[in-house]
Formats: structure tokens, C-alpha cells, sequence
């Protein structure tokens, strides 16, 4: 029995190359503070503002992202990944810093578009990265060991999160700032130099291999597009965690900030010990569509707990987290590996940055409009919201992928 679950993990980790593992580690690094969007939220509270006005910071937040989003896949494509990752880092955390420093609630707000427009440029250029360093057989896999690492860290960074802003709240923007930095350094310390030249050449050597002679525009991609609007459905319930939950952990459950750090450490821990198995197992059985609905449902069967009243508020964290972690090992790997497998060398910052933007589009209006029903009519009815939402991404889900197999497309 131990052996094999020690192969299962050799199997799961098999064939990635020692530039993901790197790669990973820049993340594993950066994400060990990435604490203050988790904790946003709560520290406008703290800084005496209303629940409404911290739902708009985070919602600005995706406004910024969404500028940094389409910002990070023209750099990318332009002045190649590496350059771009590591400007993004070094400036981010620098804005993480002078954000601790603003006191007025518009200085808060306009230096969280900044910063996040800055420090989300990084994705596309980074899903540009790992499509680079991988091949076409292990590319969800490089994709869950970056997720890994991301979780890995950010299971680290909510921990020691709730313990600082216990202690005092703007030490989290310190320590997010520092570790940008770090990460950034660290980049270029340990991974070669990739020019945009080297880009291009790999770009026309897998298009003379492969046969490509013109890159589609992913605009003119239609299932891609519903699989956008997909995601931004999916996302608006996912990106609750980083809002009215951990409101709903403080106010509703009468949780302190420590354990809340702890409970949503727990989501980390989880995709650090079991998602590269969970990927690896999954990987080919079903399509990739079919598991986003899985994870879809799961989704919804979370948040609905949160309603349950006869159970101790820790305790009931605990299992939402739990089941909102399985839901997201089911779906997310998954999502990377099926935009990136509809796009070629060619056009691949274009898909990810678009669908970078999709999340960043999520992220207002889940932050926005949670809040503000929060406000409305309660906790209780936005978690039915929240739980019907997920039912119908998942039913779209479904739909898309018996789309593809009646028009003859790829049926991921």
C-alpha cells in the first residue's frame, strides 16, 4: 500500500523539466506573501470603511487586472515573457509597499488599479512561460505544479497573513512587497534568459512541424468565447473566497483574523499534498469540459453549506474549505490546459490574455455585486445566488462540450 502511493506520487511529478521546477519555485516565493488581496477586504473594515466600499477596492482590483491582463499578453508577445514577468514583480512589489502607506479611501482605491494592473500583467506573460518550458504531454501537468507551488505559498502567505494582521494590518503589504521583489531576483538568478528572438524561433519550428501557416485570431475562436463567458461565471462564485467569506468567517461564524489565516491555509495545504495526483489520474480519463462541471457542482454544494447554522463556525469553515478546494482541483487544472491546447506559438498570448482578463473580469463583478447583496438581503440568500450560479456554469459546461462533439471539434 505505501508503495504504491509513493509510486503514484513518482508518477504524478514524472516528466516535468528542471525549467518548471524553477519556474515553480519564482512562484512558490512570490506567493509565500501574497497575503493582502485575502485579507483586503477586512482591512478596509479595519480601516473604517463599509463591508460595500471593501467589495468596490477588491472590485477595483479586477478593474486594474483587467488592464494588466491585455497589457501583460501584447508585452509578452512584444518584449517576450521572462522581461515581462520580471518587471512585474519588481514594480508590484513596490506598489504593494506604497499601497500600505495610503490612508484616504480614493488614495486606496486608485493605488489598487495601479498595483493590480502592474502585478497581474505577470499571468499571461507567465501561461506563456510554462507553455515554453513544456511540451504538449506534460502541459497540465507543468501547469498543476505551478498551481502547486502558487497554493503551496499561498497556503504560507494566508497563515502568516491572519498572524500579522493580528498583529498589525499593514505589515501585510510589507511582506507581500518583499517577496515580489525577491521572486523577481530570484527569476533571474535561476532561470536562463529567454529572448523574444529564441521565442520566435521556437514559434517557427513548431509551425513548420505542425504545419501552421497563419495564427487564428482567438476572437474568431467562438467555442473559446463561450468557454470565456463560462469562466467568468465560475469565477464571480470562486472569487467570493476572497470577499464576503472571509467577511461571513468574521461576522457570521465570529472567527479572528488567526484563524481565519488558518482556515484559508487549509486550501493551500490541501492542492500542495493532492493535486498533482488528483491531475494525474484525471488527466485523459474524462474531457476537460465534463470536469469543469464536475467542479461546478462541487462548487455550489460548498457554498451551500455555509447555510448549515447547527454546526460549530470552525468546524463549518473547515469543510467549506474543504469541498471549495476539491471542487477547485477538479475544474481549474484543467481550464489552463484547455485554452492553451486551442491556441499555437503564434497566438498564445492573445488566448491568455483573454482569458486572464475573463478572471479579472470576474473578480469585479463578484466583488462588486457579493458585497452589495451582502448588504441587501444577507449572507444567507447570496450563498443560494452564489450555489445557482455555479448549477448553471455547470450545465454550460455540458453544453459546450456536447457542441463540440456534434460540430466535430476537439470535445475537450
Amino acid at each position: 500500500m505505501i508503495n504504491t502511493t509513493i509510486n503514484l506520487y513518482k508518477n504524478a511529478y514524472a516528466g516535468l523539466t528542471r525549467k518548471m521546477w524553477l519556474l515553480s519555485l519564482v512562484m512558490l516565493i512570490n506567493r509565500s506573501g501574497s497575503m493582502v488581496l485575502a485579507f483586503m477586504t477586512l482591512y478596509c473594515h479595519h480601516m473604517g470603511y463599509t463591508m460595500q466600499q471593501g467589495g468596490w477596492v477588491v472590485a477595483i482590483y479586477g478593474l486594474g487586472s483587467l488592464a494588466g491582463a491585455f497589457a501583460g499578453g501584447k508585452l509578452s508577445d512584444r518584449f517576450g515573457f521572462y522581461y515581462t514577468q520580471f518587471s512585474s514583480l519588481i514594480l508590484g512589489g513596490i506598489l504593494f509597499m506604497v499601497l500600505g502607506l495610503m490612508q484616504s479611501y480614493g488614495a486606496i482605491c486608485i493605488c489598487t488599479f495601479f498595483l493590480s494592473m502592474v502585478n497581474e500583467a505577470f499571468r499571461p506573460a507567465n501561461a506563456t512561460a510554462i507553455a515554453y518550458y513544456s511540451s504538449p504531454e506534460n502541459r497540465t501537468q507543468s501547469f498543476s505544479l505551478v498551481r502547486l507551488a502558487i497554493n503551496i505559498g499561498w497556503g504560507v502567505g494566508s497563515a502568516l497573513g491572519g498572524l500579522l494582521a493580528s498583529i498589525n494590518y499593514h505589515l501585510l503589504f510589507w511582506v507581500d512587497g518583499c517577496t515580489n521583489i525577491l521572486a523577481a531576483f530570484l527569476l533571474l538568478a535561476i532561470l536562463p534568459k529567454i529572448t523574444l528572438a529564441q521565442q520566435k524561433q521556437l514559434r517557427q519550428t513548431k509551425e513548420k512541424i505542425s504545419g501552421i501557416t497563419k495564427a487564428l485570431s482567438a476572437y474568431n475562436d467562438k467555442p473559446f468565447l463561450i468557454f470565456l463567458s463560462l469562466q467568468v461565471l465560475f469565477a464571480v462564485c470562486f472569487f467570493q473566497l476572497f470577499t464576503t467569506v472571509p467577511l461571513y468567517f468574521k461576522e457570521g461564524l465570529q472567527l479572528n483574523e488567526f484563524l481565519i489565516g488558518v482556515v484559508m491555509a487549509v486550501n493551500g495545504l490541501l492542492i500542495a499534498l493532492v493535486e498533482m495526483v488528483v491531475v494525474f489520474k484525471l488527466e485523459g480519463r474524462k474531457p476537460y469540459l465534463v470536469l469543469m462541471s464536475y467542479g461546478s457542482l462541487v462548487m455550489a454544494f460548498s457554498f451551500l453549506l455555509l447555510n448549515i447554522s447547527f454546526i460549530h463556525g470552525f468546524v463549518l469553515a473547515l469543510i467549506f474549505m474543504i469541498f471549495i478546494t476539491v471542487s477547485e482541483m477538479t475544474a481549474m487544472p484543467f481550464m489552463n490546459s484547455y485554452y492553451i491546447g486551442r491556441s499555437n506559438e503564434s497566438n498564445r498570448g492573445q488566448y491568455a490574455a483573454l482569458y486572464t482578463m475573463a478572471w479579472s473580469l470576474a473578480q469585479v463583478i463578484g466583488s462588486s455585486s457579493g458585497t452589495q447583496i451582502v448588504q441587501a438581503t444577507g449572507f444567507f440568500n447570496l450563498w443560494w445566488i452564489i450555489a445557482l450560479l455555479s448549477v448553471i456554469g455547470a450545465t454550460g459546461y455540458r453544453y459546450l462540450y456536447r457542441q463540440n462533439v456534434k460540430n466535430h471539434l476537439p470535445a475537450t
